[in-house]
């Protein structure tokens, strides 16, 4: 169930038996020269919506633009910064537990979110606290980065091993070859691109590292068939952290 395809009346009534949302969230980024600008939003939205099948439960129109600035570098970046972030995450909250809402369960889907998602639960709390809204007492917020689920996990060091990378990874890439094999990308990589190294400081330090956008990956191994694995396997463990959160009280 889609919040943006709903009806405030159909809100009102799930509200009668779950205070539960789902709500993705990703980047706008670059993702190397065959990964696409989407990804991280992409991928986060598709697990979001499947784990939202299984559940039954609502999932909020999905947070496109994240916390990407060492990657503005590259065209096609849109960033916000994470005292903005910060600000859109706490909005949307507020607004959310006004209506009923207390559990929010968000599927992430890039890394560069995940400091400023803490941050932004916590600015919250204390926001509805500041403001006596009802039940912020009861308000509670998880984040699960799909990337992250330990089958998930395995899964990508099994099929792809070191060349995993960090960014623009395989698994992402095959993910997204999944959901749209219409944007697949085919272009010679350099194998000497293939750096190990993991430091982020700011957009122009990044680009001098990482020349095509890749940190330490080779998508040129992803497949679709990989995607689809990728997907059910953090479907599954997504789904089940999700109905544990609810029941978590």
């Amino acid at each position: 169930m889609r919040l943006h395809l709903s009806t405030w009346t159909e809100v009102e009534s799930y509200l009668q038996s779950s205070q539960g949302i789902i709500i993705p969230i990703g980047s706008t980024e670059q993702h190397g020269p065959t990964g696409i600008i989407g990804t991280d939003a992409i991928c986060a939205e598709a697990i979001a919506m499947e784990v939202g099948s299984m559940t039954q439960a609502l999932v909020a129109p999905t947070i496109n633009v994240g916390m990407a600035l060492h990657h503005t570098d590259f065209p096609g970046t849109i960033s916000l910064r994470p005292s903005t972030l910060i600000l859109v995450i706490r909005d949307y909250l507020t607004c959310l537990t006004r209506a009923g809402f207390t559990k929010f369960f968000f599927i992430n889907g890039h890394g560069g979110n995940i400091a400023t998602l803490k941050a932004a639960c916590s600015e919250t709390y204390a926001h509805l606290a500041d403001l006596n809204v009802p039940n912020a007492d009861r308000v509670e917020c998880q984040t699960a980065n799909w990337f992250m689920c330990g089958s998930v996990y395995r899964l990508a060091k099994q099929l792809y091993g070191d060349r995993e990378g960090s960014h623009a990874t395989p698994s992402e890439i095959a993910l997204t070859q999944y959901l749209y094999p219409e944007a697949i990308k085919s272009i010679p990589l350099d194998s000497n691109q293939l750096s190990q190294e993991r430091k982020i400081l700011g957009a122009t330090d990044f680009r001098r590292r990482y020349p095509d956008g890749r940190m330490g990956s080779d998508p040129s191994l992803a497949t679709p068939a990989h995607g689809k694995q990728f997907f059910d396997l953090a479907v599954k463990e997504l789904t089940a952290s999700y109905l544990e959160f609810l029941a978590d009280n």
